[in-house]
């Protein structure tokens, strides 16, 4: 038989509770997921996803918990736990799956635009150290914008996306927003190779999932100052 307890609910002592340890007579000491694959696989596992989540967004997901974990503003003795992490896919999932809902597609795949939905979602999840209060919206999305650059770094490596910016620059601003449909998203670069190259280094074979893809890479410019955004009124604009 086993029994588990957050100690800090109980005892706000960081300790399990006597009345469990006295009739176990033991202590089984846990720590969070060591390695980055490991910290995905239980989100995989156990997030029940009602839209596509490329595995990308897992991957900036599970980096944002573990920056969490590491962050002098979050309380560590409340912690992070993977729980988080499952429910920050599951919203992410619900927000594609909202979009998909209202524009019709059969088919919604997750994309950076719906990040945004873990802050405003889970935002009451999280235990601030003292002295942060006014601080913890700027605190989670310089957070979030790291998680997402270092993800893109990694996965993005290798590619040569000048005509992107070129392109972006040059008057093919690209629009998305929860309700901006994926085909929209690709109309903004139609026939763009750099477009197709990226699609590939990601496995990105559907529409949504290139539109997932294309954002990915246009936030990642965004973070590289190469680049413009403007948000406002449900849409976001790159260009």
């Amino acid at each position: 038989m086993v029994a588990s307890a957050n100690p800090e609910d109980y005892t706000n002592r960081g300790r399990i509770i006597t009345p469990i340890k006295d009739r176990f007579g033991a202590e089984i000491r846990t720590h969070y997921p060591l390695e980055l694959e490991a910290e995905m696989g239980v989100i995989v596992q156990e997030a029940h996803l009602s839209a596509q989540v490329p595995d990308y967004l897992m991957q900036v997901l599970a980096r944002f918990a573990r920056y969490l974990r590491e962050s002098r503003s979050i309380d560590q003795r409340s912690g992070v736990s993977a729980r988080f992490a499952i429910a920050a896919a599951e919203t992410v999932a619900a927000a594609a799956r909202h979009r998909g809902a209202v524009l019709g597609e059969t088919d919604p795949v997750a994309r950076v635009v719906d990040l945004g939905t873990v802050i405003d979602v889970l935002r009451g999840k999280l235990e601030f150290e003292s002295g942060e209060e006014g601080r913890e919206q700027a605190v989670l999305e310089h957070l979030l914008r790291r998680a997402t650059a270092d993800t893109a770094s990694r996965v993005l490596g290798g590619i040569d996306v000048g005509s992107l910016v070129t392109a972006v620059e040059g008057g093919s601003a690209v629009t998305t927003g929860e309700r901006v449909s994926a085909k929209d998203v690709l109309a903004a670069v139609p026939g763009l190779p750099v477009v197709d190259r990226i699609a590939r280094k990601l496995g990105a074979e559907s529409e949504g999932e290139r539109a997932a893809a294309l954002e990915l890479a246009l936030e990642a410019l965004y973070l590289a100052k190469r680049v413009d955004k403007v948000c406002g009124e449900g849409q976001t604009v790159y260009g």
